[in-house]
């Protein structure tokens, strides 16, 4: 399974949501995430890829698509 699909996995989730959306559409104007899910969903991102995301950088922005997300991930890694 390639990282977006675990990304996406993830979001499916915690959001409880079966949702399929673009790689560069913005989880949080469509709806897929608000902020209550994005804690739970950086919970999420660091079990799975092992990672630690610092409070800093809980910003929605980071974390407003399945690029961007991606992107940090790796970027972690």
């Amino acid at each position: 399974m390639d990282r977006q699909a675990q990304i996406l996995s993830l979001i499916r989730q915690v959001t409880k949501k079966d949702v399929n959306p673009p790689a560069d559409e913005s989880l949080f104007d469509s709806g897929v995430l608000d902020s209550f899910a994005l804690a739970d969903l950086v919970n999420a991102l660091e079990k799975e890829f092992s990672i630690k995301i610092p409070d800093a950088d809980l910003n929605p922005r980071k974390f407003d698509s399945l690029e961007r997300i991606e992107s940090y991930v790796e970027s972690r890694s």
